[in-house]
Order: structure tokens, then sequence, then C-alpha cells
């Protein structure tokens, strides 16, 4: 099993690390259930475990420390005695075939022999998931991402045991996970940070009642990792466990693409600051479940998830004259001209970058044709155009009202559009679109 695997790559990593020779029930006994289950709030719930399986008039929250290591006796017994299942090894198939359907993942009818030692190791590699935004986890068998992760269990922990923070909810060490990670390699990380510089980034969301954690966008995730392994691809497993497991299975993440994107921005506005907000990032990116159907996590998968119905519809953006609103327009508006130029030229050695002059080409147009023709032309026809051939032809028509210089750019227009693919021409028309929206706005 893949928790498994994870978890014999990290416990080989904190030996070394820490200068320890734990197995993996010494560090599930002296590490794990200390930080995990030895309290009166969980790190981690899982279903049908010995940790979760009370007496009658138990509660998780008001057991004694004794009660505690009684459940804890109860794994070790389960684990000595019983065939590894999914109610006391992560990630494995339930006990019972019927209950494969909906609580198990990658089921074999090959026997597999597990030891007692792997048992453990799946409840760490369990504990090393990545919880992101749509309800699934990511786990990385790489040394470095799961030593950070480990880092970052105490202060999960320091945290719900704080009185102060009474209201913060346990269980969700997935999705601190996420949170941690993403902070801990971004470009913002400051090492004396406090629960409140937290919840100001909304790692954490703190109202009258009750206090937790967001589950962090995956895009979020993604450019942290390509801050720290801008050239790295890994190959994750993405998975969700719960009452119905859902498995979708291993994805390889090309971080380099983030790197790319944050190149294009930077030619196209002379910074790439913007890549330093969370907000900004998060624009970035379909669902999960949609990005890893096309077989890999990279520049596709990052398109803006809003992008979408643009492309597919003859519609543009507009831009409000609220300045706060325009202002986060206008960002939509960036990431959108980032990704679509980012694909336009990921073939090409030069960054191409001419729809703003052509989009200024075309107000000059509207301007100098009589009436609404030139506004109705441009819209029902020359951005409603879904080939090449349709898009050449609407440009024949704009030729008796452009001047000689302008023709010449039509004409350079007319020869970039014909060497385009039919999948580029689509993400340069969306494009053009938006440049005229926006040049429109600042005219």
């Amino acid at each position: 099993m893949i928790t498994t695997l994870v978890g014999k790559t990290f416990l080989k990593a904190y030996n070394q690390k820490y200068n320890k020779d734990y197995s993996a029930k010494e560090f599930f006994e002296k590490e794990y259930f200390e930080l995990f289950f030895n309290h009166s709030k969980y790190m981690q719930w899982v279903t049908n475990s010995p940790f979760v399986q009370m007496k009658k008039g138990q509660k998780p929250h008001l057991l004694s420390y004794e009660e505690r290591l009684e459940k804890l006796d109860n794994l070790h017994s389960k684990i000595d005695d019983e065939t590894p299942d999914a109610s006391f090894a992560i990630g494995f198939p339930a006990s019972e075939d019927k209950d494969f359907a909906s609580t198990s993942g990658l089921v074999s009818d090959i026997e597999i022999d597990t030891n007692n030692e792997e048992v453990y190791l799946s409840w760490i590699g369990g504990g090393l998931g990545i919880g992101v935004a749509g309800g699934y986890n990511i786990l990385i068998n790489d040394e470095s991402i799961t030593l950070e992760t480990f880092e970052g269990w105490k202060y999960y922990r320091r945290y719900l045991n704080d009185p102060v923070l009474d209201k913060l909810r346990g269980n969700q060490i997935n999705s601190w996970n996420g949170q941690w990670l993403t902070y801990k390699l971004g470009s913002k990380y400051n090492q004396g940070f406090t629960f409140l510089d937290l919840e100001q980034i909304q790692v954490f969301k703190v109202d009258k009642y009750l206090a937790e954690v967001n589950t962090i966008n995956w895009s979020n995730l993604y450019f942290s990792l390509s801050n720290k392994f801008p050239e790295k691809t890994f190959n994750a497993y993405i998975y969700s466990l719960g009452q119905t497991n859902k498995t979708i299975g291993f994805i390889p993440i090309y971080l380099k693409e983030g790197k790319k994107l944050k190149d294009v921005f930077k030619k196209l506005y002379q910074t790439e600051s913007p890549f330093e907000m969370k907000e900004f990032q998060s624009l970035f990116g379909m669902h999960i479940k949609r990005a890893c159907e096309l077989g890999n996590i990279g520049l596709h998968a990052l398109r803006p998830e809003s992008l979408k119905k643009y492309m597919e519809e003859n519609r543009n953006i507009s831009f409000s004259k609220e300045e706060e609103k325009l202002k986060e327009q206008i960002f939509i508006y960036q990431s959108y001209k980032t990704w679509l130029t980012a694909m336009i030229s990921k073939n090409k050695e030069e960054l191409l970058d001419y729809t703003s002059d052509l989009a200024k080409l075309i107000l000059r147009y509207r301007s100098s044709a009589k009436g609404t023709t030139g506004t109705n032309f441009i819209n029902k026809e020359l951005f409603a155009a879904k080939s090449k051939k349709a898009f050449i032809e609407s440009l024949t028509d704009m030729i008796p009202v452009l001047d000689n210089n302008d023709l010449i750019e039509l004409k350079k227009l007319k020869d970039e559009v014909h060497l385009m693919t039919n999948e580029e021409f689509g993400y340069f028309s969306t494009l053009l679109k938006f440049d005229y929206a926006f040049e429109e706005k600042q005219s």
C-alpha cells in the first residue's frame, strides 16, 4: 500500500536526521501516538479504528490517560492477531468483500504478505497525507517533503492544546499538512510566525463558535512546491479515505510549469510579486479531479477555473467602475492573460505577446467604422469566429476602413493566425477578446 511505502520513506529519513534507530512500532508509540492520540483532542480520526471505538459512556475528549493507553493496546492486539484491514491499517481494503466497492481502493486478488511493521508504517504514511480543496489528499514519496510535513505536526498539536484556542477542532491533520507545506515552502515563510499570522493568511477560519483549518487550494500548494523544487517532477498518489474511498491514482506533478507561469508574468508585467499572494495563486487551477483527468498536473491543469466559460461561450470579461472591484478584476484578467500567453508560447523560443497592440488596432477600426457597425462586427463576427478560416475572413472585412500602417499589422496578424495550431488559435482568440476589453476600459 502507498501509505506503507511513504511511511517507510519517512521513517528512514527521520532516523537519519535525528540519529535514531526506531522501528515503525517504536516510532508509532513514542512519537505518533503521543502527538496524535494521547490528548483530549485527536489530530486524526480513523473510522472504525480502536482509537474511535468507545465503550458505553466514553467520549474521546473525556478519556483518561489510562483509557487512551488501553486503546493503544487494542490497536497492538489487532495488529498482532488479525489480518490487516481498513479499520486498523490505513489505506488497506475493508475486511468484508461486500464493502470493497465503497471503502477500499486498489484491491487485488493477489495475496500480499503484510507484516506488523508495515501496518504501523501505514499509519505514519496516512498521517503524512496532504489535504487539498475538493476532498482529496496527496501523498508524495519524497524524503524532504515527508520531513517538512512531520515538522508541522508539532505546531498543530500545540494549537490544539492551547486553552486560548479551545474552539479549534481536531482531526484535521491532512488539511493542516496542506496549509503547513504551502506556508513553510512558500516565499513568505517567517520562522517566528504566530497563530494570528496564520489566521491573517487564512490558514485558519475563526468565528464566534468554532475555529478550524481551512483546506488549501491545490494551486497554492503547487506554487509553494515549485518555489522549493523548481525543476522537479513528483509522482503523487491522489486519494480520499472516508465512509466512501476515492482513488484517483498516481499523477505526475510538473513543478517547472509553475516557474514558467511566473516567468511569463514577469515578462508581461515586469514583476512576479503577485505570485507571493495566496489570493492570486488560487486564481489558477481547475478542480483537482478535472486536473487529474488530464493525466498530469502541469500547465494545462493550471488553467484558471473561471476561464473555461469565456473560451467556450461568445462572451467577454467586463471591468467595474468601482476601484476595489476593478482591482480584483484586473488581477483576474492578468491571471487569464498569463496562462493564455504561456499556452500560446509553450513550444516557442520567444514569448508571444502582441494581442494588446492588436486590441488597440481593433479599437481604431471601431472608431473609424460608421455608427454601431464596428461594434456589431467585432462582437458578432470577429470575436465569435470559431475557426482560423472564419477569423481570417473577418479580418478581410476590416481592410477598407484601416489606414496603411494598420493594414501592415493586419497582414502580420493574418500570417500569425495562419501558422497557429487549432489549439493555439483558441487561446489566442480568447486572449485577444480580453485585451480588447481591457484596452477599451483604459481608453
